[in-house]
């Protein structure tokens, strides 16, 4: 498998926040949306495979390392985002895409499909959730009512103590044992996924402006997009993580049991990041989904 040369852009948004992007390949375009607080290196092995065949797309969102940040905190929602979702597509000239997403990337494509459902050739959902994520979420470690609470606590402590607190979260992220305890919640997979790429996702997180990340979880919580799922009438591939203690799999359950063009693929030993874990397996069945949705 060759390198493709990468080309990257940006553009102006709607309220002028620019936004980064990156392509690589020729073909019928696919357009990733990675986590929250995540960045592009979520999809490394993705891109690598299917840019060989396929005109792939990344971007980073408002706010997150080479984009913009708006001058405006309320344009920092599911809404905006989504908005940049489409300028990215008015900017490139595309008229219909595959549109991946992991994660929060998950519900902002929900959101995307309700307001621009004619420029979506087919959906693949990696991990992801339609509410608020919390239900569930590290299993018995921490409870929906104990996260809500250290998270309103948070944002609270940060009104009075702003350079302490983000001192102490850069510090947090950042601490060598970060990583075998998000491995232990679920959210990675240290048997199967490269240190190397932990590290890369730790470096971006504790770099990302701590309000930001703040404001943008609120969002995450309160975004409800089950009404959308039985509007989609494109095929969806979701993909579930067997070992995904951050959205585990009753989210993936609800995803396809509403989505009536869906299937489910299971990932046995996948963590949250299931397509970091077992890259070669969920891009080859990935491929087959495509090729049996017309878009090879």
């Amino acid at each position: 498998m060759h390198e493709i040369a990468k080309r990257t852009g940006s553009f102006e948004s709607y309220d002028g926040t620019q936004i980064y992007y990156e392509e690589r390949g020729s073909g019928r375009p696919i357009i990733l949306c990675y986590g929250l607080a995540c960045l592009m290196n979520h999809w490394t092995h993705q891109v690598r495979y299917f840019s060989q065949n396929y005109r792939v797309i990344t971007f980073d969102y408002r706010g997150h390392h080479n984009s913009g940040s708006p001058t405006d905190f309320s344009q920092l929602s599911v809404d905006a985002l989504v908005k940049d979702v489409k300028g990215l597509v008015d900017h490139l000239g595309i008229s219909q895409a595959s549109f991946w997403g992991h994660s929060y990337g998950v519900q902002l494509l929900l959101r995307y499909y309700d307001l621009y459902p004619e420029t979506v050739k087919n959906l693949v959902f990696i991990n992801g959730f339609a509410t608020n994520p919390i239900r569930g979420m590290f299993g018995a470690l921490m409870g929906p009512e104990t996260i809500t609470k250290v998270f309103r606590g948070f944002q609270e402590g940060y009104k009075y103590a702003p350079d302490f607190l983000t001192s102490l979260w850069r510090s947090a992220v950042l601490n060598p044992i970060s990583i075998p305890l998000a491995a232990l919640a679920g959210g990675f997979n240290l048997s199967l996924t490269s240190i190397k790429d932990i590290e890369v996702y730790a470096r971006g997180v504790a770099a990302l402006d701590i309000e930001i990340f703040m404001k943008l979880f609120e969002e995450m919580m309160d975004y409800d997009g089950s009404a959308v799922l039985e509007k989609i009438s494109v095929p969806t591939l979701i993909v579930s993580g067997t070992k995904d203690g951050v959205t585990p799999a009753s989210h993936q359950y609800a995803l396809q049991k509403k989505i009536k063009s869906s299937e489910l693929l299971r990932v046995p030993y996948g963590s949250h990041c299931t397509q970091l874990d077992l890259p070669e397996f969920v891009n080859l069945r990935v491929e087959k989904f495509l090729n049996q949705n017309l878009y090879s």
